[in-house]
């Protein structure tokens, strides 16, 4: 302490808050937590003197008495580099913390790099483990569902709350689990009408990699729906990167000639950095966008704004997404009934890169 009596530099303690107020430790602590035993004139005293010295509760003190961490996870299982250049990511985590911080909640976030694992089966189960082992978060948020998921189970068993996180809607919540579904359906079948009122009959679908659920789900929509109309699809994989959404539109395209029966006229590919790639080898391979080939990317984002063309994308709010999990997974640690939120449908921004079948 100073000669004022202040306290020096440093975390302001409950003992100096004591010390300045000549009054007990325990009074401190009653009037600090909403607790009878003290008048409200000193819980006044107290408040005003913690509000001036910047005096901020204990989160370990605060975790043991509340018998939770006031944290939340995240674990990634994708390449940490890959993440860095998504913007779908940076929003969702965005809408996320907003949430979390709204809450005075933590987020601990964990990235696994799927080649850094020696069996893929495994996934990233260790860092669950770990955290429900260590008792590090109170619950966590579930991405990219596979056929199958281990995740799930493992968790019940560890009796830990979790939202998934883009799941299908005949996917139901139950004891410690909540869902923001996405109805692939519906944004299926809003682009491949836009493709057909367009004079679009033969298209292509560039999707991210196989064994993801939502990736399948959103092929088989997408190829369904076009059927019914009377168009066909060509498919082929990807990995959410620009470069490989390049590889997969030349293997797609190559060797075709403009106005032939085989021949795509447009492209729907699965998210927007494989539609930037996309752009770019089409432009290789002297295919013009929209003359030759109509280009729609499933996420929007500003690379959509800013590419030359302009992408035409799905615009979904993906920082609401994360809002609504947030939301969601701090309901279910509260003790509240489990519960969905469907995710509004996707809204078709038509840029420059639709335009109507000329072949």
């Amino acid at each position: 302490m100073s000669i004022s009596g202040a306290p020096q530099a440093g975390k302001v303690t409950i003992s100096d808050l004591a010390h300045r107020l000549g009054i007990s430790k325990a009074s401190v602590s009653y009037a600090l937590n909403g607790q009878s035993g003290v008048s409200e004139a000193t819980r006044a005293r107290v408040l005003a003197l913690a509000g001036e010295l910047g005096w901020y509760p204990s989160s370990s003190a605060r975790a043991l008495s509340h018998s939770r961490t006031d944290s939340v996870g995240i674990v990634l299982f994708r390449d940490p580099e890959q993440i860095g250049a998504e913007p779908f990511y940076m929003s969702i985590l965005a809408g996320i913390e907003g949430v979390l911080g709204a809450h005075d909640m933590n987020l601990l976030l964990r990235m696994v790099d799927p080649g850094a694992v020696p069996d893929e089966r495994m996934r990233d189960l260790a860092v669950y483990e770990r955290w429900a082992g260590e008792g590090r978060v109170d619950g966590v948020i579930l991405f990219d569902h596979v056929r199958d998921d281990p995740r799930p189970p493992l968790l019940d068993r560890f009796r830990m709350p979790y939202v998934r996180l883009g799941a299908g809607p005949d996917v139901l919540p139950s004891v410690r689990n909540s869902n923001v579904t996405v109805s692939q359906a519906v944004d299926a079948a809003t682009v491949v009408e836009a493709l057909r009122e367009r004079g679009h009959r033969h298209i292509a679908v560039v999707s991210g990699p196989a064994g993801l659920v939502h990736e399948e789900q959103k092929t088989e929509h997408l190829s369904s729906h076009a059927a019914s109309l009377g168009m066909t699809v060509v498919k082929c994989r990807s990995d959410y990167t620009a470069d490989d959404g390049g590889t997969a539109t030349i293997a797609v395209m190559a060797g075709l000639v403009p106005g032939s029966p085989e021949f795509p006229t447009a492209i729907v590919y699965g998210n927007d950095l494989m539609a930037v790639g996309g752009l770019q080898a089409l432009k290789r391979l002297n295919l013009s966008v929209p003359g030759h080939v109509s280009v729609i990317s499933w996420d929007d984002s500003i690379l959509c704004r800013l590419s030359s063309p302009g992408l035409s994308a799905l615009s979904r709010s993906v920082s609401e997404f994360g809002k609504n999990a947030a939301q969601l997974l701090l309901e279910l640690i509260a003790g509240h009934e489990p519960r969905n939120i469907q995710a509004r449908p996707g809204v078709l921004q038509a840029r420059e890169s639709l335009g109507r079948n000329l072949l």
